[in-house]
């Protein structure tokens, strides 16, 4: 890949002011795939000054000159997505299929929803006969995406915020940078003018903290950990800056006795999927008292079926954790998990039997778990299941909001009634009941420490918008 070593500021590729490379891993084989450079304060000065410089003349744009860019850019993700589907499989392990279908997926899918509702979008809207509401964008925004699903957060925060007219500084995760680098090469191809998006590398310390404390920086929007997202609160403060957060999860999913017989399989599936390392994921299944002995027996048989295996093979398996940090977390708390003494029913630690070297994981599940062990607590980031009984409907409720998180909840029941009424219980900015998916557009974002905002859609777009009152406008 060209430029892995070049930063994407004011319309151009531009070799770092002070180079600093970093090494990019290859889950699946440990050995190094990439290096990129990290950047310096010089850096993000950079690239902040020139999103500065284009904001004025951006944001006038009319809505149809900024429809057109975006389909192009539609175009030209859609013409690359094997390049893209490569990448995020080398740099964050991804297995074939997965990167295809649901990582380069979650790009193009997001993508389209946005279009969808930039065409719909009002700007000006009259409040009264006279006065005017107008949504106009905030304005320098930074964008610090994370490495576990690098399309899907790239295109949640960079496309509404380049729809509503804001330009944009995008600081990609240094683990999996790769997919960073190829989105700047395609807004490139797409013909946006220069300065409106820019994107350096570099750590959260780095360029992370730069441009959370840069006050030429108007909103910062954020994915990945909990811990981070204070950080980058507490360092934003300073300037008062709109921040965004979309943090971490540990999901309760529900599974009522009257569920549909697959409800646990496609429980372990959900959880297990792109190697349990999302922040929706179902990792705390509570199954109701008297279907629970065979819901452990069916979570076995799931885990047990389930193939772990290098990212650049096709075929329905998972593959690695991202890095050796991750790996060695994941470990960490699956032996907590046996010396607080939960049930270990299947996995545990240690790579599977046939793998001897990248950073996989043996598909682990617990039964048994109880509310003070670590497991029930943490989120794990990694294929690792925790099943424990309910009593009754309180019980349950109680269960799923006894965490301090709030991004997605689970339910499982054949009766409508029972579903909703959970669903206005649990705490969480999502409930997805008896398996049914999200809608194009659906607002994504969570409650308590899982973050503030919502990305997608009218949502997603309204997050970069500045709400102005005008009187007698219409006179």
């Amino acid at each position: 890949m060209k430029n892995q070593k070049n930063f994407y500021i004011d319309g151009a590729w531009v070799a770092p002011s002070a180079p600093s490379d970093f090494d990019v891993i290859n889950p699946s084989t440990e050995e190094v795939c990439a290096t990129i450079s990290l950047g310096s304060e010089a850096d993000t000065n950079a690239a902040v000054a020139a999103a500065r410089a284009s904001f004025d003349e951006w944001s006038q744009t009319s809505k149809e000159e900024r429809i057109a860019l975006l389909k192009t850019l539609s175009e030209v993700y859609n013409d690359r997505a094997e390049e893209m589907a490569q990448a995020i499989s080398l740099e964050m392990g991804a297995p074939q299929d997965l990167a295809r279908a649901q990582q380069v997926g979650a790009g193009s899918w997001h993508l389209g929803g946005f279009l969808k509702a930039l065409e719909s979008f009002e700007f000006d809207r009259m409040f009264t006969k006279t006065e005017a509401t107008l949504y106009e964008p905030i304005g320098v925004c930074a964008l610090i995406t994370p490495w576990n699903w690098p399309m899907n957060q790239i295109v949640l925060k960079a496309i509404p915020a380049l729809a509503t007219g804001c330009t944009a500084v995008l600081k990609p995760s240094e683990i999996a940078p790769l997919s960073g680098i190829l989105f700047a090469d395609f807004i490139h191809e797409a013909g946006f003018p220069k300065g409106v998006f820019n994107m350096v590398n570099g750590d959260g310390p780095g360029v992370g903290s730069q441009l959370s404390a840069h006050p030429e920086v108007d909103m910062v929007s954020f994915t990945g950990s909990s811990r981070a997202g204070k950080l980058i609160s507490v360092a934003a403060a300073e300037t008062l800056k709109r921040v965004s957060l979309e943090l971490g999860g540990k999901g309760a999913n529900i599974i009522f006795a009257d569920a549909n017989e697959k409800a646990v399989s496609q429980g372990v599936v959900r959880c297990f999927r792109n190697t349990g390392q999302s922040c929706n994921a179902p990792t705390r299944m509570l199954v109701e008292a008297s279907r629970y002995e065979q819901a452990v027996e069916q979570a076995i048989e799931m885990a047990n079926k389930t193939v772990v295996g290098p990212a650049s093979e096709e075929g329905k398996h998972i593959g690695p954790l991202v890095s050796a940090a991750q790996f060695e977390k994941v470990q960490g708390l699956i032996q907590q998990g046996i010396d607080e003494g939960a049930r270990l029913v299947a996995g545990g630690v240690g790579r599977p039997e046939n793998l001897n070297r990248g950073y996989y994981c043996r598909p682990t599940v617990f039964a048994d778990v109880t509310p003070d062990m670590e497991i029930y607590k943490q989120e794990i980031f990694g294929p690792v299941l925790s099943i424990m009984p309910f009593e009754d409907e309180a019980h349950a409720i109680e269960l799923a909001n006894d965490t301090p998180y709030g991004l997605t909840n689970y339910i499982q029941t054949e009766d409508q009634e029972k579903r909703r009424r959970v669903a206005r219980r649990v705490r969480s900015g999502m409930v997805e009941t008896n398996g049914s998916g999200f809608a194009q557009g659906s607002p994504f974002g969570g409650y308590k420490q899982s973050g503030n905002g919502r990305e997608g859609g009218v949502f997603g777009l309204e997050e970069f918008l500045e709400v102005k009152a005008v009187s007698a406008w219409d006179s």
